[in-house]
């Protein structure tokens, strides 16, 4: 249907704009209300038993669980335009708190170094806050790099929070990883600053 157009039939919904939103009762924001409520338990699995194979692998198995949601979710609600404001608020900071909650688990039982957990989650948290308060000037969307970055944190959590040897070429590899993640965590941070800039400036202009 063309824009201005008079709907003719029940298949036509009119423009984004006067649609209503759907329901904030659907299965993405399930998904997500599923995750944040994995976040207190993954944390009391990993670090009630921070040195026990069986539980590290089993909080393991729940941290990949819970990101998975994250893609399925996010997944369903484009699929079958149900996106809400709940899901818009929620599922960023859902994926937060689990994401934060493994960086933060990991220094506590003194597995990965504090100053990386502390400045990706700086990075982390301050740029979800300004892209909220930047939605007045316009929507800044993830870019590419953001992307990758949240893969890269998924990945190397997960190699961090399994029980690998202290030495070898997987520690070795999960080494990496994270630094990688941290990297790309660095650098698209940067990147949004910088866009935020350029939308405020955009937006401030006659």
């Amino acid at each position: 249907m063309t824009m201005g157009s008079t709907p003719t039939g029940p298949s036509d919904t009119g423009s984004p704009a006067d649609r209503p939103e759907a329901s904030p009762w659907n299965v993405p924001n399930a998904l997500t209300a599923f995750r944040c409520v994995l976040v207190p338990v993954f944390a009391w699995m990993l670090l009630s038993h921070p040195y026990e194979t069986s539980w590290r692998i089993a909080s393991t198995v729940l941290f990949a669980v819970a990101i998975l949601t994250d893609s399925i979710d996010g997944h369903l609600a484009r699929k079958y335009d149900i996106i809400t404001k709940f899901g818009k608020l929620a599922d960023p900071i859902a994926d937060k708190a689990l994401t934060g909650m493994a960086f933060i688990g990991l220094s506590i039982i003194g597995e990965l170094p504090w100053w990386v957990t502390i400045i990706i989650l700086v990075r982390e948290w301050g740029i979800t806050v300004m892209r909220f308060f930047m939605l007045r000037y316009g929507v800044m969307a993830a870019n590419r790099g953001g992307k990758i970055k949240t893969v890269l944190q998924a990945v190397a959590l997960i190699l961090y929070l399994l029980p690998l040897p202290a030495s070898g070429p997987l520690h070795w590899f999960a080494v990496v990883v994270m630094a990688a993640a941290f990297l790309f965590t660095v650098v698209t941070g940067i990147d949004y600053v910088r866009e935020a800039i350029k939308l405020r400036r955009q937006a401030s202009r006659p």
